[in-house]
């Protein structure tokens, strides 16, 4: 859905961009932080390592990035995780991370390379749980990704740190409504997405598209299906993406046989979760959005996409020529 139907790059993107700064906005100097923070295309390239279940974790991923920046003196240990948050972050100076940005370029993936994932414990504890139960990194993301009123509404929260407007209103079709119509006509359509249920069906309904598409799987049934699991068998697992838990489902959900299943997807992850489906989808890699085409490309291709695109018109004469 993101970067193929929808395009997220002033929602969900700056929306990772706005919850660091505004993580990082108690510390001592953060008034010395570069607006915007980083660049987006080196968000992009964080995003396109892989690994990352949706833009929750690449949030807390970037904050550890350049937490690791940070002048820390002595942690809280209060109980209350936004008091720990707070009382925390007022002992750190954030001088060097802000010069660290300044001075480097693309300091994102600069610092991805030199550290790789780091697993700090105090920003770990504040990613634990969901919203209004702790979990402080997803709070500040869905209060700027939503906005005061629909957060409210989702949630039943007021929001503690964010009362502007949702930046859920940013997101732009990427797709011409009569492709999907005619696509639609000859082609089973659905949708597998790492968006919680309620957020892929906004911008569907709201352009109009929804109704092409038989099924929608979202990190909702992930969800679902992961707690059955454990319940069941005890075993903890992760079902989204790059798990075919989605593509299979969907396949088995519809319950035919077709003469091909494809799965268009712009991230790496995609395409392995294609490789790895027992019904055989193939991957197609879609360029439309990528800031970077040719670094895209190159990660497509390594991560086994069966063909990659950069518009809609390639797509159609992909199925015309079965």
């Amino acid at each position: 859905m993101d970067g193929v139907l929808i395009d997220v790059s002033g929602s969900y993107r700056d929306t990772v961009r706005q919850t660091t700064k505004l993580f990082f906005s108690p510390a001592q100097s953060a008034e010395l932080l570069p607006d915007p923070l980083f660049d987006l295309s080196d968000l992009a390239g964080v995003k396109q390592s892989g690994g990352l279940n949706n833009d929750w974790d690449l949030t807390c991923l970037v904050i550890a990035l350049l937490f690791s920046l940070v002048d820390q003196n002595r942690l809280s240990k209060n109980l209350d995780p936004w008091a720990r948050y707070r009382k925390t972050l007022r002992r750190c100076d954030v001088t060097p991370m802000a010069e660290f940005l300044k001075s480097t370029h693309s300091p994102l993936m600069t610092l991805l390379e030199q550290k790789g994932k780091p697993e700090d414990q105090f920003i770990a504890s504040l990613y634990v749980g969901d919203v209004g139960s702790g979990n402080i990194i997803k709070q500040i993301f869905q209060e700027i990704y939503l906005g005061e009123a629909l957060f409210a509404s989702t949630y039943s929260l007021a929001p503690k740190v964010y009362r502007g407007e949702g930046y859920i209103l940013r997101e732009k079709v990427l797709i011409d409504r009569s492709i999907v119509e005619d696509l639609s006509k000859e082609n089973i359509l659905a949708i597998a997405t790492g968006r919680p249920k309620a957020e892929a069906d906004y911008p569907l309904e709201k352009f109009n598209l929804k109704g092409y598409f038989s099924l929608i799987y979202s990190l909702d049934d992930c969800i679902r299906e992961e707690k059955k699991i454990f319940k069941k068998e005890g075993k903890k697992v992760f079902l989204s993406k790059p798990n075919p838990f989605m593509l299979d489902a969907i396949a088995g959900t519809l319950g035919e046989t077709f003469d091909g299943y494809y799965y268009v997807g712009d991230m790496p992850d995609d395409m392995l979760a294609a490789k790895r489906s027992r019904t055989g989808f193939k991957g197609i890699g879609m360029l439309l959005s990528a800031p970077d085409k040719a670094k895209l490309k190159e990660q497509l291709t390594l991560a086994g996409a069966d063909c990659i695109i950069e518009d809609f018109k390639a797509l159609k004469k992909i199925f015309e020529a079965r």
